[in-house]
Order: structure tokens, then sequence, then C-alpha cells
């Protein structure tokens, strides 16, 4: 799940911990018990922490990406070619400080890997498009093609891939 829409929005929020509005929370909340979940799991920042329907398991691993230098900036601010360059290419043309594609990939991955069945994760736009490349297979312009509002629920059904890593499909997406 996605977390609620945060109080400061418009912003690139990578690791700045800025909290979610309380109707983000309600809205994540409600979506939540249509589909519970034994185990839930939840980033630590407030936003995404917050938005758990109970006390989550955190794991800082779930984070969104470290957009670096632009971290709480309003992507207006940031050079239009600079954006479109990491949008093409976030390993490549990562934000100057931040965090590469390949490394936000790397650590849901493993994050992945330590998920129980039936386990509820609350997290941010960046870290569920990096779960759909690990496990769908997904590149980059693909992943950045789905729309994931604020307290949407991507459902994943997960495997080992046989030596290839988790492996997975997607078998809902509500928003």
């Amino acid at each position: 799940m996605r977390h609620g829409a945060p109080a400061t929005p418009g912003l690139l929020l990578g690791r700045t911990d800025a909290p979610a509005t309380a109707d983000g929370i309600a809205a994540c909340h409600a979506a939540a018990a249509t589909i519970g979940g034994r185990v839930i799991v939840a980033s630590d920042l407030i936003r995404a922490r917050d938005c758990a329907p109970r006390a989550p398991r955190i794991d800082p691993r779930w984070r969104e990406l470290d957009f670096g230098d632009w971290d709480g900036r309003s992507p207006a601010a940031i050079p239009p070619d600079r954006l479109s360059l990491f949008y093409d290419d976030p390993d490549t043309h990562a934000p100057p400080n931040g965090e590469t594609w390949s490394a936000l990939t790397a650590r849901i991955a493993a994050a992945l890997d330590d998920c129980a069945p039936d386990t509820l994760v609350v997290t941010h736009g960046g870290a569920i498009r990096a779960a759909l490349a690990v496990t769908c297979g997904f590149g980059t312009r693909q992943v950045w093609a789905f729309h994931l509002p604020y307290a949407a629920i991507l459902s994943l059904r997960c495997w080992l891939g046989g030596g290839t890593g988790i492996r997975g499909q997607i078998i809902g997406l509500r928003t």
C-alpha cells in the first residue's frame, strides 16, 4: 500500500520525514480494512508508519528513493533536463548525492525476500515501483507508467524464481 497524502504535497519526498494528512491516514486505514494482512510492515518514515492499520514491524528498506540534493524540493525547482534524464535512466542520472535505481531495487529485493505470505507493506511510490521491477521484470519506463495514488493497494503474488530471484505477478491494483 502506498502511504496517505503527505502534508506537503507536490514535493520530492525521499528521505524527508514529512507526515501524512489525517485524511490520508484515514484513507489508508479504510483501504487496509478491505484486505487484511496477517503481518504489517512499514517504512520507518512517518508518512508510511502512521498509515499502517495497526502496529507495524518497521523496516527501513521500504523507504522511498533517496533524492539527495533534490529531497524536499518541488520538481519545478529541478532543471527540466536533469529531471528528464533521471526519469529516462535513474541509474546513470541519479539525483546529486542521491540513490541510484539499482541501489533502490537491491534494497527492495532484500526486503521482499523477508516478506511472509499475507504481508501488507505500507511504503512509498518509488519502493512500489522498485518491487514491480524486481518481481515482474518491468523496466524503468514501464514502472513510471503505473498510476499509484496515495492509499493505493497493489497486490503481488511472489515466488522464488528458480535461481533468478523473486518473481511475481500483479493480481490487483486498487486506487
